[in-house]
């Protein structure tokens, strides 16, 4: 089975707000781009992906997204109270407005350590289920949603979303070693935990030129 990624990216202006006072001034917009690529990237190179959908209207993010061969899609729902389900709601639509029968997943952009193997098996263990979610690593909210052939996306993404997806009906995808898909990025503990997996070129590369020094303290931004 060969999934559709549908990836929601807010500007970037306003990504990763959460990074704010960990992180130096200037610094979250390159962060989510870094993430948002190493993310896009590592998924195109699964071999159960035979595409990835990004829903943006930043176009910087699109025109550097589209460079790894993602398509992108504008935020046509805009601002909302419910911003990033309708973008995933929308970028869901546009797939199978092409592909009706397209077996669609929704994978956060903030995955930086994402290995192409790990999100292979989950979307194997996908396979079948109907609509089938991993639950973060700090499992409170989600990182990946698919929905086969016919199965409605339905996300209910944000804040305490593992309750709101078993609440849905979602099987929860209850695997092991396949920490990469799980550990996103909200906060500075979160991107020390994504260094410690081993982040893909794009945030690596941008740290080590920010931070040549190995060692800060612990309070600063995690080089």
């Amino acid at each position: 089975m060969t999934w559709t990624l549908v990836v929601p990216l807010k500007p970037l202006s306003q990504a990763k707000s959460r990074l704010d006072g960990g992180v130096p001034e200037g610094w979250r917009p390159d962060l989510a781009l870094a993430f948002a690529q190493d993310t896009v990237g590592a998924a195109l190179s699964c071999r159960r992906v035979g595409g990835v959908v990004v829903v943006t209207d930043d176009a910087r993010a699109g025109c550097a997204l589209s460079a790894l061969g993602a398509r992108i899609v504008p935020d046509a729902p805009g601002p909302s109270a419910d911003g990033l389900n309708a973008a995933l709601a929308h970028g869901a639509r546009v797939v199978r407005a092409a592909l009706p029968q397209a077996p669609v997943a929704a994978l956060n952009a903030d995955l930086p350590a994402l290995r192409a193997a790990e999100l292979d098996r989950v979307l194997r263990a996908a396979a079948g289920a109907g609509r089938a979610f991993l639950a973060d690593a700090a499992g409170i909210g989600t990182t990946l949603l698919a929905a086969g052939a016919g199965v409605e996306l339905a996300p209910a993404f944000g804040g305490p979303s593992r309750a709101r997806h078993l609440a849905s009906g979602a099987r929860e995808l209850g695997l092991s070693a396949v920490d990469s898909v799980r550990q996103d990025v909200d906060t500075v503990p979160d991107l020390r935990a994504a260094l410690r997996l081993g982040v893909g070129p794009h945030t690596s590369g941008l740290l080590a030129a920010w931070c040549p020094d190995p060692q800060p303290p612990a309070h600063t931004a995690p080089c």
